[in-house]
């Protein structure tokens, strides 16, 4: 082993002893990882599900009671609260007791058996709209099941089968984002305290008069965070398989190659935000400053296409986005290479630019 090695060897073993040196370190990095684990998959949801609604049945006929007692039985509301005026359903809904109104009017059933039936009146809270627009297309779906007198029998029915998930359990979608989200956040903290870490306790001078060059700095910052991420990833990938029961569809060397080039992507953000930062505290809040816009332009939040075409194009830039296509494809669907290459390409590319400018301004802050 030539002396370049040793050195590097040396170094990492020093980076990996602060970050996994002790029994609290090692708590802080695996217990954090398993309450997410539990917790997300319920919480971080876009379901809908035990909500009251509020029904104004002005008609009382044999169709609405059909319609009513059918919302009943659907698990995406509890409980179904019978009103008897205009106040009173705007109390409920003001008051945030109830997530939308159904009105029935008068005419209702009458209006159906004679073959023109009436709208129904649907009242939505738009406080809550992204709630609210879920539960009408629930309500849309259960009211329009109901056969109505008029209706012909329909000659052809439609099958829907969902690929991948196909009882559309929200958690299979959240359990593989998961292994990007936390992989995220434990790479920039590992790498963006480390330099911080190093000027606060005074060591980062011994650093500057070892025989370590800053390219062999730099290698020996990233290599303990690839180390945190991978052990990371792999308890949520367990969980997910033996908690969830969510299969690993693909390749496990195949998505531990993609997330090196992940890893090196935010090394170089961490290691610049590390470089900038005179305290770990300074260095902390950077982490969270560049964190929160790129999860939400990552399509874990909201969808990328529903972003405007510039912000669409802007997201090419955020590693986030392209480890979280890459992570549920290899997870659920078993994709190849093939499937995500603009991905991977995308990621070695933002790694170059980030760890090239990290690396001018970690030298150029030394000097």
């Amino acid at each position: 082993m030539n002396a370049t090695l040793i050195r590097l060897r040396a170094l990492i073993l020093k980076e990996l002893q602060a970050v996994l040196g002790d029994k609290q370190s090692l708590r802080l990095l695996i217990m954090p990882v398993i309450l997410q684990l539990l917790v997300f998959p319920f919480a971080a949801t876009l379901e809908v599900k035990n909500n009251s609604i509020a029904v104004f049945d002005q008609d009382h006929g044999a169709t609405s009671n059909e319609m009513i007692q059918r919302l009943r039985q659907t698990a995406a509301f509890t409980e179904i609260v019978q009103v008897h005026s205009e106040e009173e359903a705007r109390d409920l809904v003001d008051r945030q007791t109830v997530l939308l109104v159904l009105r029935f009017g008068p005419q209702f059933s009458k209006s159906v058996k004679q073959g023109s039936p009436e709208p129904i009146q649907a009242v939505l809270d738009g406080r809550r709209s992204n709630s609210a627009q879920i539960a009408l297309a629930y309500v849309q779906q259960i009211v329009g099941g109901v056969p109505l007198d008029t209706q012909a029998v329909p000659s052809a029915g439609l099958v829907v089968r969902n690929w991948y998930n196909p009882n559309l359990e929200y958690f299979r979608f959240i359990v593989p984002s998961l292994v990007a989200m936390i992989t995220t956040l434990s790479a920039l903290i590992v790498t963006a305290m480390s330099v911080a870490r190093e000027r606060e306790q005074g060591t980062l001078d011994q650093l500057l008069v070892s025989p370590l060059t800053p390219s062999m700095i730099f290698v020996g910052k990233a290599v303990p965070a690839l180390i945190v991420a991978v052990i990371q990833a792999t308890i949520i990938i367990a969980g997910g398989v033996f908690g969830y029961g969510i299969a690993f569809q693909g390749s496990l060397p195949l998505l531990y190659g993609c997330m090196v080039a992940y890893v090196a992507a935010l090394v170089g953000v961490g290691l610049f935000i590390s470089s900038v930062c005179a305290t770990q505290q300074q260095a902390f809040l950077g982490v969270f400053f560049f964190v929160m816009p790129a999860i939400l332009l990552s399509g874990y939040v909201t969808p990328v296409d529903n972003m405007p075409h510039w912000l669409q194009v802007a997201t090419w830039a955020n590693p986030v986005r392209h480890f979280v296509e890459i992570t549920k494809g290899i997870y659920l669907k078993d994709a190849q290479f093939a499937d995500f290459s603009a991905n991977v390409w995308a990621l070695l590319c933002i790694a170059a630019v980030t760890g090239v400018t990290a690396l001018g301004v970690f030298k150029r802050r030394l000097g």
